[in-house]
């Protein structure tokens, strides 16, 4: 079952994500110029988030879902520190936003066709929980949070590594055979389902709970 509906394999934890593997195969049109067709969409992207979308593998396996959270990160930290709240609007805002720019780093990472959708799920589904601020958040700990994800953030910068690695493979299976190596996909699925749990925790915030070292 799909950890985003019943949330067991990563232990119930608030930030989930699954990416449906294409069964039926994957365009190796598409695939040859991917990285020219996803240009417009990424630049929609950039603009909504101020950032623009790289294109290095590396960077985007790292910062997947931190897009919109660098840019919110700030408003989202003195409001859990002085008022105790985390304004449902703003949650909302952050996860669709979220969910837009994972939808493009699925299509960068050659996972699936479609076009990334700027409002529908399509084949990718993210989920993350909203949080009672005033009984789940220590409205302190996001001022340490930075130093409690470095040992996070140096094992994803050698997956990261390794997930560029399996998305050029990925990319000559694809061409030569119309098919994305399922041990590579999970791989790479496990990778941006990590960085989606640290960004959760630490720009985000939408929780306290220290993410695992996983790829489930």
């Amino acid at each position: 079952m799909s950890d985003v509906h019943h949330g067991t394999e990563s232990g119930g934890y608030p930030a989930r994500l699954d990416i449906e593997y294409p069964e039926e195969g994957l365009g190796r049109a598409s695939t040859l110029f991917r990285i020219i067709l996803v240009i417009p969409i990424a630049i929609v992207a950039g603009l909504l988030t101020n950032s623009f979308v790289g294109n290095s593998q590396t960077d985007e396996a790292n910062l997947a879902v931190l897009f919109a959270a660098i840019t919110l990160f700030g408003p989202t930290l003195l409001m859990i520190l002085f008022r105790r709240k985390y304004p449902r609007w703003w949650f909302d805002f952050n996860l669709e936003l979220t969910r837009f720019t994972t939808r493009i780093i699925a299509y960068m990472s050659l996972m699936r066709d479609e076009y990334p959708s700027t409002d529908e799920q399509q084949a990718v589904h993210l989920e993350l929980d909203y949080p009672d601020a005033d009984q789940d958040l220590n409205r302190w700990l996001p001022l340490v949070k930075w130093l409690l994800a470095i040992p996070h953030y140096i094992v994803l910068a050698v997956l990261s590594v390794a997930a560029f690695i399996c998305v050029v493979i990925a990319w000559f299976a694809i061409i030569f055979t119309g098919r994305y190596p399922r041990g590579l996909f999970n791989f790479v699925l496990g990778v941006h389902r990590w960085s989606l749990r640290v960004g959760a925790y630490m720009w985000f915030l939408i929780t306290d709970r220290y993410p695992p070292f996983s790829l489930r």
